[in-house]
């Protein structure tokens, strides 16, 4: 009967628990910010930054396909046109 008491007990204590509101870590906006800024400064750090010369090369590649597409798609383009132009007996 005293097992029964204090299991009783218990199970009060636990549901009293259960009722009380956890404390929470209130930050304001300034901390939260600082907190972000923080983790934003720690990830910049683990960038690996090309060297000048890498990006030059990177930037000439890019350029290069560039141009090799817009004549692609210009020549599709007048190409398409022409066909076009006999279909409808059109002169450019």
């Amino acid at each position: 009967m005293a097992d029964k008491k204090v299991e009783a007990t218990k199970a009060d204590a636990k549901k009293a628990d259960a009722k009380k509101p956890a404390k929470k870590n209130k930050q304001n906006v300034f901390q939260k910010l600082f907190k972000y800024l923080s983790a934003c400064k720690g990830e910049l750090k683990k960038i690996t930054w090309p060297s000048p010369k890498q990006t030059t090369k990177n930037f000439g590649i890019v350029i290069g396909v560039i141009v090799v597409v817009g004549l692609f798609i210009f020549g599709l383009d007048r190409g398409l046109f022409a066909l076009l132009g006999l279909v409808m007996n059109t002169s450019a």
